[in-house]
């Protein structure tokens, strides 16, 4: 099985599922979601959450203690970098990266008050198409197809259908598949690392 079907396969389960937890009773819940991302790449000489995009998708999630959940989403996840010239201040560097994702998140979710939630856990990141362009150089290294992130973030429930999410999410794995100039450290090796700030607001079906 390709990860096209392995896709198809999880949209669909999430499709009848969604509907389903919600009406079956309290230990399940499901919704949709939807939000603003900014994002940088760690190691591409540039600094600054300065490429925007968007997130969207739908979740499920199961009581695991009366102070726990576990989560589980499909996103579709915009990442990226970009610099602008500013020519007041003598900088002339153009440059752009779009990545374009399919996310799914594993999450434990603490239920901290009636109010506030906090998360953590992996998102599995599977890349749907990427675009570059620089003035500086021709950059021509391949982007891997897969990347493993690490997610943190807190909830705020807005009522009883509607929270606000904000959460971090840090590639663990390098995005190239090679070197290149300006690879940073982290964890166990050196690469480019794309991280994300994401503001979502999850509503509850």
């Amino acid at each position: 099985m390709n990860y096209r079907e392995f896709f198809t396969r999880i949209i669909l389960a999430l499709f009848i599922l969604v509907p389903w937890t919600s009406s079956y009773g309290q230990s399940f819940k499901g919704g949709v979601h939807a939000g603003l991302v900014g994002s940088q790449v760690a190691g591409d000489l540039y600094s600054g959450y300065n490429k925007a995009g968007i997130s969207g998708g739908g979740w499920v999630s199961m009581e695991v203690s009366p102070r726990g959940e576990l989560q589980m989403e499909l996103s579709f996840l915009q990442k990226g970098s970009r610099e602008n010239p500013d020519y007041d201040k003598g900088k002339f560097d153009s440059y752009l990266m779009r990545l374009g994702y399919v996310e799914l998140p594993f999450l434990y979710r603490m239920i901290y008050s009636n109010k506030l939630n906090f998360e953590t856990g992996l998102g599995m990141n599977f890349l749907l198409y990427h675009f570059e362009r620089s003035t500086e150089e021709e950059l021509l290294k391949e982007f891997n197809n897969q990347n493993l992130c690490f997610i943190l973030g807190l909830s705020y429930n807005i009522n009883e259908h509607l929270r606000a999410n904000f959460r971090t999410n840090n590639s663990i794995l390098s995005i190239r598949k090679e070197k290149i100039n300006g690879d940073v450290w982290r964890l166990w090796g050196y690469g480019q690392f794309s991280d994300a700030l994401i503001l979502s607001l999850y509503y509850k079906l």
